[in-house]
């Protein structure tokens, strides 16, 4: 009898230790271009905040340099710009399945961190319905160095896989400062056209950041050629190198499913009544 208990754990012990080390395969797998969207040059993907109700109106989430209008200056925050922003919506494989279109530009900024979130015509259930297609949720935890994330652009249809290097204190490029930064492994070889690709953890599948730049000739400080600063003032340069900019922000100011930069806690910066 002990020999039989013995050799049914056994058994069950294997069977566990098949599926701890097939889930992260599968988990991994399911990381495609479903709900990523083509922004005309830039990349994006179709976003649901944690506390996102299926009939809210869909969120699309790029980069503020993404943005439609005139580019926010520094110390700049848009907030509820009207626009008719066009978006080809994703399938798994990378083939555009939808046409969206913005109803408005909830949020744009290029100060402290690097975001234009729009909001489309269509609901979750609406696009869930008529097109398969499920947004991905905006992680409200910060990711930690050494994390497996794949950048998945929209745009030129091709997911980078890489993990977080360093989160940098402060990135400076031509004038606009962006906080706590993920500086990506070597893999991550983004460039032209990845900008505003959502920063995927690889095994959430959840959103951590999004793609904004890189140094592409070890300028710096400069447009395209961004440096990092230490907390002490220390500027490094780090060539061939790119950049994502911490989502977690997002989720702190949402209150229901409205963003609402007035809710106590809210991390991302707010209008400045003087620009």
């Amino acid at each position: 009898m002990t020999m039989g208990v013995s050799r049914r754990i056994g058994v069950l012990s294997g069977v566990l230790l098949v599926l701890a080390v097939a889930a992260p395969a599968a988990r991994a797998a399911a990381i495609d271009f479903a709900g990523a969207v083509d922004v005309n040059g830039c990349s994006g993907s179709l976003v649901r905040m944690p506390g996102s109700r299926d009939d809210d109106r869909a969120l699309v989430l790029t980069n503020g340099h993404c943005y439609d209008g005139p580019w926010p200056v520094p110390d700049e925050v848009l907030v509820d710009q009207p626009a008719d922003r066009a978006f080809d919506l994703l399938d798994g494989a990378g083939e555009p399945i939808a046409a969206l279109t913005a109803t408005k530009a909830l949020y744009v900024t290029m100060t402290g961190t690097d975001i234009a979130l729009y909001q489309v015509a269509s609901t979750y259930r609406e696009l869930a319905r008529e097109h398969g297609v499920r947004p991905r949720t905006v992680s409200a935890e910060r990711p930690a160095r050494g994390a497996d994330i794949r950048v998945v652009s929209g745009s030129l249809r091709q997911i980078f896989s890489c993990r977080v290097d360093h989160v940098a204190y402060r990135v400076l490029e031509a004038g606009y400062v962006t906080k706590d930064v993920l500086r990506y492994g070597p893999a991550c070889n983004t460039g032209p056209g990845t900008s505003g690709s959502p920063v995927v953890d690889a095994g959430s599948g959840d959103v951590v950041a999004i793609n904004n730049t890189s140094n592409r000739d070890g300028g710096q400080c400069t447009e395209n050629n961004p440096c990092e600063m230490d907390r002490y003032g220390v500027i490094t340069v780090h060539k061939g190198i790119g950049y994502g900019t911490q989502t977690h922000w997002l989720t702190t100011c949402v209150a229901g499913h409205r963003l609402d930069l007035d809710r106590r806690g809210c991390l991302l910066p707010r209008p400045d009544p003087r620009i």
